[in-house]
């Protein structure tokens, strides 16, 4: 059992985060752009309400436009580079927490799979898991 709040932190140590509550969901994305991200076969992503997260340390804020047309900010460290979280301005009460550099992970069971249109072959998603081709 997950005990609340988790700290985490970039590589560096710079930012640390508290997540003071459940992630909503946790999905595996694995589209080329999570792939570059995570420099694996696919990204995970934990969907957490803004008032759930509390954050010290300086980031710095890159963005891009999604195939959606939805925009993706994200958030990282600017001394090491670590990202710590994505967000759409559209929607902003939720943070797409990057959240592999959470002190404890035992809580990052995906509830889905997106973009597995682009996932790769080697990887065998777990069955009961709902998949989706693209975004849903």
């Amino acid at each position: 059992m997950v005990q609340y709040p988790v700290e985490g932190s970039c590589q560096c140590g710079s930012v640390r985060y508290q997540l003071l509550r459940a992630p909503r969901k946790v999905v595996a994305c694995h589209c080329k752009e999570c792939q570059k991200l995570s420099t694996s076969a696919f990204s995970i992503t934990a969907m957490v309400d803004v008032d759930a997260l509390k954050f010290s340390g300086d980031m710095a804020e890159w963005s891009r436009v999604a195939e959606s047309g939805n925009i993706n900010e994200a958030y990282f460290c600017r001394t090491c580079g670590n990202r710590i979280y994505h967000r759409d301005p559209a929607k902003p009460d939720t943070i797409k927490l990057k959240p592999a550099n959470l002190s404890d992970t035992t809580m990052l069971r995906p509830t889905a799979h997106v973009w597995v249109s682009e996932k790769q072959a080697w990887y065998d998603i777990p069955d009961g898991v709902p998949v989706f081709d693209k975004q849903p």
